[in-house]
């Protein structure tokens, strides 16, 4: 039986590691317990509890989560006869949403809706309420099928109702939550404003005139799409391959050659300058691009010939984030036989090297300074001050002293 701990300091000084409390939490947490709830009965904070989950970003450095998550197995898109059975048996044994949604690899909110869509009145006794699993695969089939009908072509009244405010210049929004205050006990009278815009919007429907979109505020004719992360178009013409594909040997820094890249740029993204990092020794390579050479007609070119100057031995890959520099990345693999593989949006963190020698060549190039004013010397001068700095990631050996010995050895 866990039981919180009262003093958590050892005798000699120092914080207990709280290895009991983490692995009541995460029996909790499998048991369907929400993250606030767990945490009270454990008797930690709620942040603390997060940060064992989902891990946590601390001095830009991602700490891991505490316990690995295992990969999810690939589940059906819709509940099947056997998960329905496997909720009504646990119904009757009168357990949580929560669990059954653990059990099942589910969102609670997944189990919930399908407990009130396809559940029944006992008896037709509202307060008694039954979930039979045959009856409710029966029902769940009968609803898929599409094309379906949609609520306001079937209700001439609400459609009525609908386009007599829209007339009046009414938001969907305000339409939808009138229905209910005027027909309190009409559910034949509820809408919601997505299935107005649909009715609008959608071609072929028929279920609201066309000419009442004029009456919308924005007085769009099609609606206007926001751009998610997850459903990103393509971004370039040759298909990118992500740092998820990138070898291991990359990741862990053992074998020389694997280079980080990236811009700095000047204002108004007028002017830039090229880096390149490798991973391994942090040896740094600075590209000069005068007039417009960040462009992508252009730097692929110019990138490839700096690539070009390396031994064979170190051109094994090259990371880079999914700037608009890169879209030639395609030719420049042809030309150098160097694969390219790509950040996930927004994750600065995966090139952490080439971010962190970015940061120290601000020193060099200040912000909001024209960076084509500098001339390819220069640039092979603050490159060859930084190699031949000491860093303390490398053993206090330089950059330079570190590259030199890999050849060397090779």
């Amino acid at each position: 039986m866990f039981e919180i701990r009262k003093n958590r300091t050892k005798a000699l000084g120092g914080r207990r590691r709280l290895v009991r409390e983490r692995e009541e939490y995460f029996r909790l947490v499998d048991l369907g317990y929400g993250n606030a709830e767990a945490c009270r009965l454990v008797g930690i904070h709620e942040r603390t509890g997060r940060e064992w989950r989902n891990g946590r970003v601390a001095n830009e450095r991602f700490r891991p989560p505490a316990r690995s998550a295992p990969a999810p197995e690939a589940a059906d898109r819709y509940l099947t006869q056997a998960d329905r059975l496997h909720i009504a048996d646990r119904l009757r044994e009168k357990a949580t949403v929560r669990a059954i949604a653990a059990e099942l690899g589910r969102s609670p909110s997944t189990i919930s809706r399908e407990i009130l869509r396809n559940g029944i009145p006992l008896r037709r006794d509202a307060s008694r309420w039954a979930y039979r699993p045959y009856a409710a695969q029966g029902r769940a089939d009968a609803r898929r099928p599409r094309p379906k009908p949609g609520k306001i072509s079937q209700s001439p009244r609400l459609r009525d109702y609908i386009q007599e405010r829209l007339t009046r210049r009414w938001s969907p929004e305000q339409i939808a939550a009138q229905l209910p205050r005027e027909f309190p006990d009409d559910l034949e009278m509820r809408v919601t404003h997505e299935t107005i815009y649909q009715a609008l919007y959608v071609q072929g429907r028929g279920e609201l005139r066309r000419e009442l979109v004029r009456a919308l505020r924005t007085g769009r004719a099609r609606r206007k799409p926001h751009r998610h992360a997850a459903r990103r178009q393509p971004r370039f013409a040759t298909p990118m391959v992500m740092i998820s594909e990138r070898p291991a040997e990359a990741a862990d820094r053992a074998v020389p050659g694997h280079w980080e890249g990236d811009l700095i740029v000047g204002p108004g993204h007028r002017s830039a300058i090229g880096t390149l990092v490798e991973r391994s020794t942090r040896y740094l390579m600075l590209l000069h691009l005068p007039g417009g050479g960040h462009r992508a007609e252009h730097f692929h070119q110019v990138l490839a010939r700096t690539i070009h100057t390396l031994p064979s031995q170190l051109k094994r890959s090259l990371t880079w984030d999914q700037g608009t520099e890169m879209a030639g990345h395609g030719s420049f693999t042809l030309a150098t036989d160097m694969p390219v593989y790509f950040c996930d949006p927004a994750s600065p963190w995966q090139r952490g090297s080439n971010e962190n020698t970015n940061g120290l060549l601000r020193h060099y190039f200040p912000k909001g300074t024209d960076l084509s004013a500098h001339s390819p010397e220069q640039l092979v001068a603050v490159a060859a001050e930084l190699n031949g700095r000491p860093r303390k990631t490398l053993d206090w050996d330089t950059p330079a002293e570190r590259l030199a010995k890999l050849l060397a050895a090779s």
